[in-house]
């Protein structure tokens, strides 16, 4: 698959992401679910911007230079993740479970598949591939952590919840 290709076919799944995350945020269960998926819908649309940057770079669009980043990797710091879970009532979460599972699956299908692009893709391209990798990975780490979690508490409780 060639660079535009991939960049391609990364900003559509990065729109699809963008989509999942808004509609999951309005159904969410729990407030801090909810807080969840709208702050990643924020950072998808930053994503789409990204990627279409770097698009529009690849076919002579835009200037040579690279695009400009918007991350924000204190929200998915261990100590953020941690505040998000002690905030969190397990009750609460067991509708949302099944919700934070597909979206761990998709972030880290994405890292996957912006891992295998980057290795063959060259330059400034192959560090923005990587660079999203690198995103995808945080966000998938935090929904397993959030799902593994709770799944763990439900686990635990009596049963009906």
């Amino acid at each position: 698959m060639d660079e535009k290709k991939a960049l391609q076919y990364a900003l559509q799944r990065e729109k699809e992401g963008h989509r999942f995350f808004s509609q999951h945020a309005e159904a969410a269960q729990h407030a801090s679910v909810k807080a969840v998926f709208q702050r990643l819908a924020a950072e998808e649309q930053a994503h789409i911007r990204y990627v279409q940057a770097l698009l529009d770079r690849c076919c002579g669009q835009a200037s040579k230079s690279e695009p400009a980043v918007e991350h924000d990797s204190k929200f998915f710091s261990q100590r953020a993740i941690s505040e998000m879970i002690e905030q969190t009532t397990a009750e609460a979460m067991v509708p949302d479970l099944p919700v934070l599972r597909m979206a761990f699956l998709i972030e880290r299908d994405l890292e996957e598949f912006y891992r295998q692009a980057a290795k063959k893709a060259t330059g400034s391209g192959r560090a923005a591939l990587e660079r999203l990798a690198d995103w995808e990975a945080e966000h998938a780490r935090l929904f397993q952590k959030l799902h593994d979690h709770f799944l763990e508490q439900y686990s635990g409780m009596a049963w009906g919840g």
